[in-house]
């Protein structure tokens, strides 16, 4: 038998295709119930800047990077997938992570790899793969916040800042291609007819 061949149900065909009721928690305000500030974020991201089309000053790319941190939250998922960082971060402070010791936890060892396919999972979700070479950028340097945080925070928040860093670029770089194909208005059209 082929996948094909099976005969599927819509079974979720009458959900709301929208996120219904009022929202009482909001990521952001949960990162800062645990420290993390987003001009944390964005100081972090900012320290591996490099200037590109676009993007030329550190002001143009704080400006972007908040503007694409503000579009990537504003995603449940991206959301539920952090929270899910958060809540294995303070489980593994409390050393009550299903098969791992507090000490385990606590020494970051290099074979428990859930946090680093967390990380890169969040970074690609944001923004394919050119999110998981930030993600590996900021993981490997572990620059600000980074190097302060718990063993699946450091990947959690490298994931966002990367996948997030990975998009400034990206539309940085592609509103100032866009920008030279634009016509140059012509700056001499003073009327005077020369004769």
């Amino acid at each position: 038998m082929k996948l094909s061949d099976i005969d599927s149900q819509d079974l979720k065909k009458d959900q709301p295709k929208e996120l219904e009721g009022d929202i009482n928690h909001n990521i952001i305000e949960i990162l800062e119930e645990e420290g993390i500030t987003v001009d944390m974020l964005v100081d972090t991201a900012l320290e591996l800047y490099a200037p590109h089309p676009g993007l030329e000053t550190r002001e143009i790319a704080e400006e972007r990077f908040r503007r694409e941190l503000d579009i990537a939250i504003s995603d449940a998922n991206l959301c539920l997938l952090i929270y899910s960082g958060i809540l294995l971060e303070r489980e593994g402070e409390k050393g009550s992570l299903p098969n791992i010791s507090r000490s385990s936890y606590e020494k970051d060892l290099t074979f428990i790899i859930a946090d680093e396919v967390m990380g890169m999972s969040i970074a690609k979700y944001i923004s394919g793969d050119k999110g998981i070479f930030e993600f590996v950028r900021f993981d490997k340097q572990k620059p600000g916040i980074l190097s302060k945080l718990g063993p699946f925070m450091d990947d959690i928040i490298g994931g966002l800042i990367g996948g997030v860093s990975a998009n400034m670029y990206t539309r940085g770089m592609a509103e100032a291609a866009e920008n030279e194909r634009k016509p140059k208005k012509n700056l001499d059209n003073s009327g005077v007819i020369a004769g």
